[in-house]
């Protein structure tokens, strides 16, 4: 089950370094304004800035989680946990928040949560095993 939980772990860092990527790289883009929702180009101009920085939070979030794997993978289990359970805990919130407050954007949301939530599930399961 550990690795298990490494694994969807890894798969939500990953998803959340492509997030920061259409987020903070590519806002203006067509494929990223498709994907969020963003109608006109001048739409996303007017909020490149917000979602700039919204980016950086989600390349935040995969940092800890990646850094927790490998510390977790090169034998300190409890700080390589806790910068998992942190991270991809944090990914959880952010979905779980995204899915309450915008119902439309249910999708979106899950792609976020689930996967971290997947890890930290079998990862938890693991540890206590």
């Amino acid at each position: 089950m550990v690795i298990t939980g490494l694994v969807f772990a890894g798969i939500a860092a990953l998803i959340h370094v492509y997030i920061f990527y259409m987020e903070s790289i590519a806002w203006t883009g067509d494929r990223s304004r498709a994907t969020f929702g963003i109608a006109s180009l001048e739409e996303a101009e007017v909020t490149k800035a917000l979602a700039f920085n919204q980016g950086f939070y989600n390349l935040f979030l995969a940092l800890a989680v990646m850094i927790g794997i490998v510390v977790f993978a090169a034998g300190n289990t409890t700080v390589g946990a806790t910068l998992i359970f942190v991270g991809a805990g944090s990914m959880v919130a952010a979905g779980a928040v995204l899915l309450c407050s915008s119902p439309s954007k249910a999708s979106a949301a899950l792609k976020q949560l689930v996967p971290p939530l997947l890890g930290l599930l079998s990862l938890a399961l693991g540890l206590s095993l």
